[in-house]
C-alpha cells in the first residue's frame, strides 16, 4: 500500500500544473465572493488546525475571504451532510479525513453517501497514528501489550474518541492482525480518552502527531510504536511498526478536501490548484512537519483513485471487525 500511494502522488508536480493549466479560465472568474470551509469536527483538533491554516492561503491567493465553519458531531457526518446538501457551485467546501472513506461503510441508513454525492478535489497528504500507554503503563514495548492481550483475552482496552474514528478503526486491524481480544471503550471527546489514558483506566490509544508528540514528550505517555515508513524526528527512540514486524497495519489518519457531486469540472480543477499551491507555500509546509503530515497534492483524478481505494479497504475491516454505528 505504501509503495503504491507513493507512486500515486510522485507526479504531484507535474499534476498541479496541469490542473493549474486546465483552471485557467476559471481562475480569472472564480471565486468572486467568500467561499465557506466546512469543518465537521469541533475546534482544536488536526482537521480544524489544517482546515484553518489552508482557509488562510486559499484567502491569500484569491483576495476572497475563506470563512471556516465547525459543525461537528456523529464521526464527521453533521458537517459532510451539511455540504452535500449544499449548491455544488463551489463556494461550500468540505476538509475531510478518514471518514470520508469509511462512513459509508459505518452508516449505511443516512440519506446521503459520500461515495455517491461527493467529489474529491485535492489531497492533503498523511500522518502517522501513534501508540501510546501511560507513562506507568507495564506494558514496555508492542509486544508485551499483544502477549498480555493473549494471556487474558478481553481485559486490554483501547480508548477512542468515538466509534468509526480511525483510531478505533486502526486499533481493530491491530486486533484482527494479532488475532487478539481487546475492548474498545468509546468516549465522546478525545480529552476524557486521554485523560483515562494517562491514568491508565484504558491500556493503549492510537493518537496522531499532533495529540501524541506533546504528551510523549512531558513524560505523561509512552509510545510504543508509530505507523510510517520511517521513525519520526519528534520521537526518534520510537519503531515503526514495520520494524516490530507489523507492516500491515497500514493506518495512517489522512486529509482532502472535497466538495458536492455536480460541482463544474473546471470550478474543481481551479480549487485543486489553489490546495496545490498552498501545499508549496513556506508557511504551510512548515505547519505541515511540525504535526508530522507527508505532503500530498496532486490531481483530482488521483486523489479519487485514493479515495475509492480506501474505501475499499476499509469496508473490509469494518465488516470483518463487525464495527456499526453506536
Amino acid at each position: 500500500m505504501t509503495q503504491r500511494f507513493g507512486c500515486m502522488f510522485a507526479g504531484m508536480a507535474g499534476g498541479a500544473a496541469l490542473a493549474l493549466a486546465l483552471a485557467a479560465p476559471a481562475l480569472a472568474a472564480y471565486p468572486d465572493k467568500p467561499i465557506t470551509l466546512v469543518v465537521p469536527f469541533p475546534p482544536g483538533g488536526a482537521v480544524d488546525t489544517l482546515g484553518r491554516l489552508f482557509a488562510e492561503s486559499i484567502s491569500a491567493q484569491t483576495g476572497q475571504p475563506v470563512i471556516v465553519e465547525n459543525k461537528g458531531g456523529a464521526n464527521g457526518n453533521i458537517g459532510t451532510e451539511a455540504v452535500v446538501k449544499s449548491a455544488p457551485d463551489g463556494y461550500t467546501l468540505l476538509i475531510a479525513a478518514n471518514g470520508l472513506a469509511t462512513n459509508p461503510t459505518i452508516y449505511p441508513k443516512r440519506t446521503f453517501n459520500e461515495v455517491n454525492d461527493l467529489r474529491p478535489v485535492a489531497y492533503i497528504g498523511y500522518a502517522p497514528l501513534i501508540l501510546v500507554v501511560a507513562q506507568d503503563s507495564p506494558y514496555k514495548t508492542l509486544d508485551d501489550l499483544i502477549k498480555a492481550a493473549k494471556a487474558k483475552p478481553g481485559t486490554i482496552t483501547y480508548a477512542t474518541s468515538g466509534s468509526g474514528s480511525a483510531p478505533h478503526l486502526a486499533s481493530e486491524l491491530l486486533r484482527l492482525t494479532t488475532n487478539t481480544q481487546m475492548v474498545h471503550v468509546p468516549y465522546k471527546g478525545g480529552s476524557a480518552a486521554k485523560l483515562d489514558l494517562v491514568t491508565g483506566r484504558v491500556s493503549f490509544m492510537l493518537l496522531n502527531p499532533l495529540e501524541a508528540v506533546p504528551q510523549v514528550q512531558a513524560k505523561k505517555l509512552r509510545a510504543l510504536m508509530v505507523d510510517s515508513d520511517e521513525r519520526l524526528p519528534q520521537l526518534p527512540d520510537v519503531p515503526t511498526a514495520r520494524e516490530l514486524g507489523h507492516s500491515e497495519l497500514e493506518a495512517k489518519v489522512w486529509w482532502g478536501f472535497a466538495v458536492p457531486k455536480r460541482t463544474p469540472d473546471d470550478v474543481v480543477e481551479a480549487l485543486n490548484a489553489r490546495i496545490n499551491a498552498a501545499l508549496k507555500d513556506k508557511q504551510v509546509q512548515d505547519k505541515l512537519k511540525q504535526m508530522a503530515v507527508t505532503v500530498g497534492g496532486g490531481s483530482t483524478r488521483q486523489f479519487d483513485a485514493f479515495f475509492h481505494e480506501q474505501v475499499a479497504k476499509w469496508a473490509d475491516v469494518v465488516k470483518k471487525a463487525g464495527v456499526t454505528a453506536e
